[in-house]
């Protein structure tokens, strides 16, 4: 194939089949790791002094069945703790919700009281392990929850460290579990950074995330383009509510996804930093080095993930986490192969958490700081994608910022634009997916798949009721009025929420004061 055969990334950036040193910007060699704009990385020694953190998502069923899993995976060396919950809990809703039926434990944890939360974490020192959850719209309830639990264990809240996802922004752009409309969803992002620089100063207080919207079908640029966007919309919210810029953004981290595209995912997280130093330098003009460095998770792609062959995903999985590691990810998540057909069992887990350990121990990748520095396709994809990336997020800027342009639907019809055309490619042979559309074969046979015992549900009914019936009902009802009271006005609805959790109030309860005040979000027309 010739240049005039244009080859392209996964995502559609122009490729050279042979490139040269011609072809490299004048800041193709840029600062030693470490050193702003850290596209080598945010640390000088980066993984040859200290891992990644190997931080695997589980949860499924009950609190205590999740709790068992997560100290499976304590024990066999994972480093960090990362939550599902259930859709119920994402959306709010209490267990014996109407509208939790049939969802309760299946895609995530069930959690609707604080006993839930002391189930999830018994036995696992709070003070030493740092724990993600991937919670959003009530991301200031669950965490309240988990403060309470590491006090009741004597841990003080100040030392607990971790990570809510906390962004609303991508869930009306990619991913749907939104309560709030946009205005009070942002208040509480920036109740939640303001308190926690105060109180829980080791919390990351938001995980800005570009995993869902490339799991929707965006391409690597629109997933770092969108991100970034969303990520600029808080700060400015923050700043705008008067926080000092440096007071939150050393703790914001991003979530970013990791495709098929080694090189261009390589590119991508190069890019990421680049781009994040120079738009936070450029906009808010920070005084801690810390605001500007682009801190990041990584989960390889799902929707990578195929039923057919399912063993094959043990390689997808393979590439896509190398790719994360020598772009410079601080944590990463390996996903199970049995994942396109359901929750991963405790094998498939585990060959997950082992492919990292492999990439780490006998790989030789983490042994160098930034080992794909100075390749000449490298460093020219991560101009390119810097370059493709400013320029979409100059069309969102054009259209008022990331919020007024999710309000307009702008990124969710870009979205659906490439995902359309990428199935389309797949299903006219023109994107080969091994044993999907090319390399097919009869199967036979299957592997183990985890179910759900529907009897899940009823327990959580039941725990429910029990709780109803024995907590204190006038501090209940109180804290539940204060809330209400906070949330007509302008204080920080934290300490409100704390108050409402240690009066056992359930998640469903609290979030049920706040739709009342502040209504439910609906999308625009025609999405």
């Amino acid at each position: 194939m010739t240049d005039a055969d244009q080859q392209v990334t996964l995502g559609g950036l122009p490729l050279k089949t042979i490139p040269t040193v011609d072809d490299l910007g004048p800041d193709a060699h840029r600062a030693d790791p470490g050193q702003p704009p850290y596209v080598r990385g945010i640390h000088r020694t980066m993984y040859t002094q200290r891992r990644w953190t190997m931080r695997q998502y589980a949860g499924f069923s009950s609190a205590s069945a999740t709790n068992e899993r997560f100290r499976l995976l304590l024990d066999r060396g994972q480093k960090g703790l990362s939550v599902a919950f259930d859709l119920p809990t994402q959306l709010g809703l209490d267990a014996d919700d109407p509208l939790s039926q049939g969802e309760v434990g299946r895609v995530g944890v069930s959690v609707s009281t604080l006993d839930d939360m002391r189930d999830l974490f018994r036995g696992i020192p709070l003070d030493s392990v740092s724990t993600s959850m991937t919670i959003n719209a009530p991301a200031m309830v669950l965490l309240a929850m988990y403060a309470v639990v590491a006090e009741e264990n004597g841990v003080p809240m100040s030392d607990i460290s971790g990570t809510i996802q906390n962004d609303i922004l991508k869930e009306y752009i990619a991913r749907g579990t939104y309560i709030f409309p946009p205005g009070p969803s942002m208040r509480l992002i920036c109740d939640i950074f303001e308190f926690c620089s105060a109180e829980i100063p080791r919390w990351n207080t938001i995980s800005i995330s570009g995993y869902h919207i490339r799991e929707a079908g965006s391409t690597a640029v629109q997933e770092l383009a969108f991100t970034l966007a969303d990520a600029l919309a808080y700060v400015e919210a923050a700043v705008g509510r008067g926080l000092d810029v440096d007071s939150f953004a050393p703790r914001l981290s991003f979530f970013f996804n990791c495709h098929n595209d080694f090189f261009e995912e390589v590119a991508k997280f190069r890019a990421a930093r680049i781009l994040w130093h120079r738009l936070m330098t450029e906009r808010f003009s920070p005084s801690n080095p810390k605001s500007t460095m682009l801190r990041f998770h990584t989960q390889v792609a799902g929707v990578s993930l195929t039923a057919q062959q399912p063993l094959n995903n043990v390689a997808r999985v393979t590439i896509q986490a190398m790719a994360a590691v020598c772009g410079g990810t601080q944590s990463l998540h390996t996903n199970s192969y049995d994942e396109a057909i359901g929750l991963p069992t405790e094998a498939s887990a585990t060959v997950a958490l082992r492919t990292q350990q492999i990439i780490a121990e006998e790989s030789g990748i983490a042994d160098v700081v930034d080992p794909l520095a100075g390749s000449y396709h490298v460093e020219r994809l991560t101009d390119v994608m810097v370059d493709a990336v400013l320029a979409e997020i100059q069309q969102i800027d054009e259209r008022g910022g990331a919020l007024k342009a999710v309000e307009d639907g702008y990124q969710q019809r870009e979205i659906h634009r490439v995902a359309f055309q990428h199935q389309r490619d797949v299903e006219e042979g023109r994107r080969p997916i091994v044993g999907v559309n090319v390399h097919v074969m009869d199967e036979e046979g299957s592997i183990p798949v985890q179910r759900i015992d529907p009897a899940v549900a009823h327990a959580q009914h039941e725990r429910l009721a029990s709780l109803r019936s024995s907590r204190n009902h006038d501090h209940h009802r109180s804290s539940l009025d204060a809330l209400r009271a906070a949330a007509a006005g302008s204080s920080n609805l934290f300490p409100y929420v704390l108050d409402a959790v240690r009066a056992e109030a359930t998640v469903g309860e609290i979030c049920s004061i706040l739709r009342e005040t502040f209504g439910e979000y609906t999308p625009p027309g025609g999405l």
